[in-house]
């Protein structure tokens, strides 16, 4: 008789993320390929756990068409030298489908069904732009359900500076830039590099190369140059490409046990699941998701937004994250709030970044033990979002002496 289970983030690994477009270095790499890479670097790190206990795979991608369609759970399975009796998913949640990946397998294991689960995304928003597959119904437009801007993410978040006037352009401006420098700074004391699978990569030329690195960082970025950016979205807007994350190639992966798994296999677990939720809000400003999914799942948790110690929020644009924090009484620059960076720097290839939210608070709860919450939360485009709450198994109940 299966029974409750609780439910730990074991590891979590990602491709390098590359810049969408031909000069892209992903563009001549398959999506799938960009997926296995990382499902190959998440196996070679975790020997001790027989690949036929994996009881399922989960890859999400926003456009399922062409090498990113197919059931990817179980196509890169495959290719990744899963045993053929490991099955696979595909998912959908748009920016949130690794996330949806990670707590729809979650809930398998949590109720005693899986002891172990793979569950990541990719997308190559090179060869497959949000959208381009797709065929809405005429209806969304014809009946009023859905303003025809709400497909333009960039269009979704100017309305949020027109409903919040208070979250000016500079305070985007200045969020935008501090992303950049706090990646610089990550990549130069060596934080993110560890649980980055590296990429062959082949040229135009037919060169062979290696990604190591994310591609789209700026960090010579500053607020002379962002105040002269063109607003693409709307004449004299305020939504420039210094405030979004830019279009991403990119893969991520994950590794979920149950709580008799890991002791099984003398696991050390880096995140233990508390709650999660998503939430529904109008398509045209669905940057404000995530303060209703973080509602919940807090609700869900018994906690307040007091006992989150680290935040790790995607950075779809900076307004996005600057109406959760104003929202909740949170400082723009608080230290809590994505310490090493987010998707304004390091990339956003749709469906994979729930992961490397992620993976990123994981690393982090290893520094810091005096913090027993963290949170990762994203946007989702047709008016959604999504809000994980993870409990520090390193948690030690001691304040960290200030320096």
């Amino acid at each position: 008789m299966a029974e409750l289970a609780d439910v730990y983030f074991v590891d979590g690994v990602r491709t390098p993320f590359g810049r969408a477009g031909e000069k892209g270095m992903y563009w001549n790499t398959r999506a799938d390929d960009l997926a296995v890479k990382a499902m190959k670097g998440l196996l070679e790190r975790n020997t001790e756990i027989p690949k036929d206990r994996i009881d399922d795979v989960a890859i999400a991608a926003t456009s399922q068409t062409g090498d990113q369609g197919l059931t990817l759970g179980r196509t890169v399975g495959i290719l990744a030298g899963l045993p053929m009796t490991v099955p696979g998913l595909a998912v959908e949640r748009m920016c949130a489908g690794a996330m949806t990946s990670v707590t729809t397998m979650a809930a398998s294991i949590g109720v005693g069904m899986y002891d172990f689960a793979i569950a990541g995304g990719v997308e190559h928003m090179g060869k497959h732009p949000i959208g381009s597959n797709s065929d809405p119904n005429p209806r969304f437009v014809a009946e009023k359900l859905v303003d025809p801007g709400a497909l333009n993410m960039g269009v979704t978040a100017e309305r949020i500076h027109d409903r919040f006037p208070h979250l000016t352009k500079e305070r985007a401006d200045r969020y935008g830039m501090l992303s950049q420098h706090k990646a610089q700074a990550a990549y130069e004391a060596g934080k993110l590099q560890p649980d980055l699978v590296p990429v062959a990569i082949s040229g135009a030329d037919g060169t062979w190369g290696l990604a190591t690195e994310d591609e789209g960082r700026r960090p010579e970025t500053n607020m002379e140059g962002l105040a002269g950016l063109k607003t693409p979205f709307r004449p004299h807007g305020r939504v420039t490409a210094g405030t979004a994350s830019p279009l991403t190639d990119g893969a991520t992966v994950s590794l979920l046990a149950s709580g008799a798994a890991v002791k099984e296999f003398g696991l050390a677990p880096k995140m233990k699941l508390v709650s999660f939720a998503y939430a529904g809000v109008e398509p045209e400003i669905m940057g404000i998701g995530p303060i209703p999914s973080t509602e919940k799942a807090l609700a869900k948790a018994g906690l307040t937004i007091d006992d989150i110690g680290l935040f790790e929020l995607n950075e779809a644009f900076a307004i996005q994250v600057l109406s959760l924090l104003d929202h909740f009484g949170i400082a723009d620059d608080d230290p809590r709030v994505n310490m090493w960076g987010g998707a304004i720097a390091l990339g956003h290839p749709l469906a994979a970044s729930g992961v490397r939210l992620m993976i990123q608070l994981a690393a982090q709860f290893a520094e810091h033990p005096e913090v027993r919450y963290g949170m990762t939360a994203m946007c989702v485009g047709l008016g959604q979002g999504g809000t994980v709450i993870w409990e520090n198994p390193h948690y030690t109940g001691k304040k960290k002496k200030q320096k």
